[in-house]
């Protein structure tokens, strides 16, 4: 904790305890902490509404808090709807309604960081996770000790050890009956491939790969800065809000460099990068490395092409053919919204500007016209969000037959995001737990108000 200043003295922190083994000996490090050096701690504890025996872990560490003079925070979901509902798997769901619990209850508490146990362990099942995926530097760097306002001060501990400590206090804590259940990858490489190799290829491998993950996130730093330098240097901004690089630049740089240089700007082009891989990166470097007028486009429409001795990188229309129509994407935080004097959020009410929860979109968006199995979610009469397919939509909204196919509609598979010009899906729409929001704004020669009017 002092190592990576994870805590200064005095700072308040909220802890995620679930009542295991890590998350009890985090309460009991944070407490010895507060202790020494003054600082406050809460507690936060997260009941899934998975096993039965939840509501027991929750009263658990509501005492352990009780014991150590430590404020509690109880949050609860069904996190099978909470799935079902976000189309999430259980897994991500879980991780997403934890972490915006933290968030809230470290608010209310005012306090600035939120600590997790994350051991190292977990460190060394996330990098073989990674790596068996395929990575860079990053994801073999694993879990980070720091990242944003979340401290992990178990990272450099492993499970064996916390246990021993526990025992050691005569400490009890909680089983979940669900790390033991191997539906999930990550409780695979836990149970069979890390033991295997503890026992059958080398002792001590968990401390070693900790080793590696130190040198591998050490290198990652370094190249980033060297990315930030190679990013002042050599990328120009376009009037179009894209870049413009020189060849013989970018060809003298490191191809370490250059290749990370272009992610970097094909991330800034594209709506969070969702769809950006090294296939892409790899695409565009190459057309630096062979000479000739050349142009490919890449994911969201964006497009990079080789002009004599430059390379553009500009975004683009994805699917709707006209050149005088185009999306323009912009992801911002929630924070940056305009309100009211009651505190309220001002929505846009330009037809043709819609804003969306970012974090809700989880795989490509493509802007395309309608296609069968097409649907929204519509608000009904009962105040809840329904599924509604969009010929139903358009046929209850007395649109014209000849011009639904004409229509342009923003999709994430067959969940329709936007039906350009009417309305968006309910279950995109901005709410008070908002983190990140997507702006699209379809832009044409000339495009009307609500009443009507060209503008």
């Amino acid at each position: 904790m002092r190592k990576h200043e994870m805590l200064l003295p005095g700072e308040r922190v909220a802890a995620g305890i679930s009542g295991g083994a890590d998350s009890v000996c985090l309460l009991f490090v944070l407490a010895e902490w507060k202790k020494r050096y003054g600082s406050e701690v809460a507690a936060v504890h997260v009941n899934h509404g998975i096993r039965r025996e939840a509501a027991e872990d929750a009263r658990f560490v509501e005492e352990l808090c009780k014991s150590l003079g430590i404020p509690f925070y109880l949050r609860e979901t069904d996190v099978h709807v909470l799935a079902r509902e976000r189309k999430l798997s259980v897994e991500e769901a879980g991780r997403n309604f934890r972490y915006q619990a933290f968030r809230e209850a470290a608010e209310d508490f005012g306090a600035k960081r939120i600590a997790v146990a994350h051991n190292l362990n977990d460190r060394g099942e996330t990098m073989l996770f990674n790596l068996f995926r395929g990575t860079g530097l990053k994801g073999l760097a694993g879990i980070m000790p720091v990242r944003d306002n979340v401290i992990r001060p178990l990272l450099c501990v492993e499970r064996r050890e916390i246990e021993e400590y526990l025992k050691a206090k005569g400490q009890t804590f909680c089983t979940d009956t669900t790390n033991e259940d191997d539906e999930y990858t990550r409780n695979r490489i836990r149970h069979h491939i890390l033991p295997y190799v503890e026992k059958e290829i080398v002792s001590g491998c968990v401390k070693h790969m900790g080793q590696t993950a130190e040198i591998a996130a050490e290198a990652e730093d370094y190249l980033e800065q060297q990315t930030g330098e190679a990013y002042a240097q050599c990328a120009e901004h376009t009037e179009k809000d894209g870049y413009v690089l020189d060849c013989a630049q970018v060809s003298a740089l490191h191809p370490a460099i250059s290749k990370r240089l272009l992610f970097k700007l094909l991330k800034e082009l594209s709506p969070g990068a969702k769809d950006i891989s090294s296939v892409h990166v790899a695409a565009v470097y190459d057309l630096f490395l062979r000479s000739g007028n050349r142009e490919i486009v890449l994911p969201f429409g964006i497009k990079a092409r080789r002009e004599y001795a430059k390379v553009r990188l500009e975004t683009g229309s994805s699917v709707i053919p006209e050149p005088e129509h185009h999306l323009e994407f912009q992801v911002f935080s929630a924070e940056e919204l305009p309100v009211n004097d009651k505190n309220s959020v001002i929505f846009p009410e330009n037809q043709y500007t819609k804003w969306f929860d970012y974090d809700k979109i989880i795989r490509p968006l493509k802007l395309r016209t309608r296609s069968t199995g097409d649907y929204l979610m519509i608000l009904g009469a009962d105040g809840a969000a329904h599924h509604k397919k969009l010929k139903d939509y358009m046929v209850n909204e007395k649109i014209p037959e000849r011009e639904r196919d004409r229509i342009p509609i923003l999709a994430e598979d067959a969940h329709v995001l936007w039906v350009v010009g009417h309305r968006i899906s309910e279950y995109y729409k901005i709410t008070a737990n908002t983190k990140r929001v997507l702006q699209v704004q379809w832009i044409t020669d000339c495009m009307e108000d609500k009443d009507g009017r060209a503008y």
